[in-house]
Order: C-alpha cells, then structure tokens, then sequence
C-alpha cells in the first residue's frame, strides 16, 4: 500500500480529535474509545453514573465508516470462530486497564500531543505489554485461526451501530445523557458523527492500528525471518498522527506542557504502567487496539466484534464497580483489578500455547 495513506491516516485522526476537543469533547479526550464506550453504556443504562452518559456518535461512526468502505472496496467478509469467550473476556480487560490509565491508546497519544508528561508512563507501559506479548505469540500463542461465516453474521454489528444511530437521532426516553460531567462535554453531533465515519473508512483502508503500530520495531531483525515481513506503514500512521495532533493542539491553544494538574490524569504513574500494559499485553494476543477492534469489526470480523461487546460489559463493570482512575488516584478496587486482568492474562497466553509454531500466519496479518 502506498505509505501516503497512512500519513493521511495520522492527520486526519490527529486533526480531527484536536477539532473535536476545541469544539466541545473533553479535553484531552477528542477521540477516546474506552471512555467512550463507558459514555454509550451509561446512555443504554447500562450503568448508572450520571456524569458519564452520552450515545457517543463517534463510536458510531468508526463502526458505520468501516463497513461502508469495506463494502465499497469489496474487502467486507464475514469471519469468526476464533476463541470467542476468550475475547470478549479480554475486551473487557482493556477497558480495565484504559480506565485506569484514563484513557485507551488513542487517547495516550492526544495527551502526549497536549503536553501531558504523565502519559509517557502510560506509553511505556504500552510497549512493555506489546513486547510481553509479541513474546507468548513468538513461543506459539494461539487463539485459533477464523473461518469465513455466513455474510450475515458480519451485519450484526454494523446493524446494531444503525440502531444507535437512530436512537442518538431521535432521543427515546429511556436513552441516558449526562447534564454535568465528561458526558456532558460533546462536540457537534454532525461534526463527530462525520469525523467518526471519516476515521472508520481510513483505518479500514490502512487496517490502522497503535499496538500494531508499537509493535513493529520489535519485529525488524532476526525476528522478521520467522514472523512477518519489514513493513513501517502502521509506524508511519502512528509518527504522523502524534505530529498532527502536536501541530493541532498548538494552533488551537490546547497545548499544556507539564507533569501534573493535566485533564483526565493524576499522579499515580505506577498503576497507568500497569494498566497500559494490560492494554498492551491484550491487544497483541487479540492482534489489535480497542481501536483496531471497532474498525474489524466493521468490516465483517466477528471476532473482533465479541471483542467489542465485551468492551462495552467492561465499560459497565467499570463504572458500576468503581474501578476507574480520576484525579485523586487509582481506587483500590481498580489497582486489584489490573493484578487479577494481568494475571488472567498470563494465564491465557500459557494454556493457549503451542511449542515450536513460532508467530501464527492470523498473527502476521495482524502485526502488518
């Protein structure tokens, strides 16, 4: 693929997360999957945290933008059947560990673009938990390779981001919305809903992803002979969207350099190491970010679809269970649920293994 698309990627996911804070979204959370999905799940009622429901119409239009240039580009298939209860169960652990960090990758990187020091603890342990992971794939971790499903099955997820779609249209009682809080602060509904299908059909054609992106200089030398082939497309994505997202956050007066006091952070630094190395770890044994995980699913990956679904039963436990980091720190209930999500990790990633495979080829599709 022609590496100007994934420059193009960068500056269309850094520019137009910038625009959507400047307009209204929270700061520092212009595009945030997880604190999102916490968003969607409380406006379903989901949970009951007043502060945070909004049927966020950017979670709406990744899965939507998807799927429409999927389909254009003839590349929408329905597949699935790979470990699917183990998925959803590591869907709702990323959601853990973003909550903790406050934030899911995405969102790490807009902070580290708004001069948000604090998060390159978070970025650190996102490559730790990438590079822990690579190794379980490396030594034969394996979920199972996916097979091709009725194109049926594929519609389930586009068709229930319609439903949504309707729902935030026409406001049914019943639907949640926050009058205070991060739920609250929301850019245009047009605007995000557009940026949103924007994002979805350009992740799609460049299959965009940031622990996909981290992981590919772990993957150059000797490993590429028994992995997967050199490419830096994803890295290139990752480079341009922090530079845009820098370049748009000091031209629209977002840009705050310093260690504390920053929007969405506080100064537990160790519990965001660990919670972003969840994120990291899972994300590689499920070949791809929370992110990564909407965009697939989209595009007729039923797998990744389970894996959405279990994020949004994170996004509720989450809330209901009082395990997301604020400003005043990691709750305790938060820091034992980041132990235990690890350990279930390693868990996996040891009863899953398959001696002497070296990486999957449904885990070098991933890592391209």
């Amino acid at each position: 693929m022609n590496k100007i698309w994934f420059v193009v990627m960068g500056a269309v996911i850094g520019i137009g997360a910038m625009l959507l804070s400047y307009y209204g979204n929270p700061p520092n959370t212009g595009l945030c999957i997880s604190c999102f999905m916490e968003n969607v799940a409380g406006a379903l009622r989901l949970h009951d945290n007043l502060r945070m429901q909004y049927l966020r119409p950017e979670i709406i239009g990744l899965l939507l933008g998807s799927f429409g240039w999927s389909v254009w580009r003839r590349e929408f298939m329905a597949t699935g059947g790979s470990s699917p209860l183990l998925r959803f169960l590591i869907g709702m652990l990323l959601i853990v560990g973003c909550s903790v960090f406050i934030g899911c990758p995405v969102k790490m990187v807009l902070r580290l673009a708004a001069g948000d020091l604090g998060a390159l603890t978070g970025l650190a342990g996102l490559v730790a938990g990438v590079y822990i992971g690579l190794e379980f794939v490396e030594n034969g971790f394996r979920l199972g390779k996916p097979s091709e499903l009725p194109r049926a099955s594929g519609y389930v997820l586009p068709a229930l981001a319609l439903l949504l779609l309707a729902l935030a249209a026409t406001k049914p009682s019943f639907l949640g919305e926050s009058v205070k809080g991060s739920g609250a602060l929301h850019a245009p509904f047009l605007l995000s809903l557009g940026l949103g299908l924007l994002i979805g059909a350009l992740a799609q054609q460049t299959q965009f992803c940031i622990t996909g992106a981290i992981a590919r200089p772990f993957l150059w030398g000797p490993r590429e002979v028994m992995s997967c082939p050199r490419s830096t497309g994803l890295l290139i994505g990752l480079v341009s969207f922090f530079g845009f997202a820098l370049a748009a956050s000091l031209l629209t007066g977002q840009f705050h350099l310093g260690l504390h006091g920053q929007p969405s952070s506080n100064d537990s630094y160790g519990w965001a190491f660990l919670g972003m190395l969840l994120v990291g770890f899972g994300s590689i044994l499920i070949r791809g970010c929370p992110l990564r995980q909407l965009v697939a699913a989209g595009q007729g990956d039923t797998d990744a679809g389970v894996t959405v679904l279990g994020m949004l039963a994170g996004s509720a436990l989450v809330q209901n269970w009082g395990l997301a980091g604020d400003p005043a720190g990691t709750p305790v209930a938060g820091q034992v649920a980041v132990l235990a999500g690890l350990g279930l990790l390693l868990g996996a990633g040891l009863l899953n293994r398959r001696r002497g495979y070296g990486i999957a080829p449904e885990y070098q599709l991933g890592l391209d």
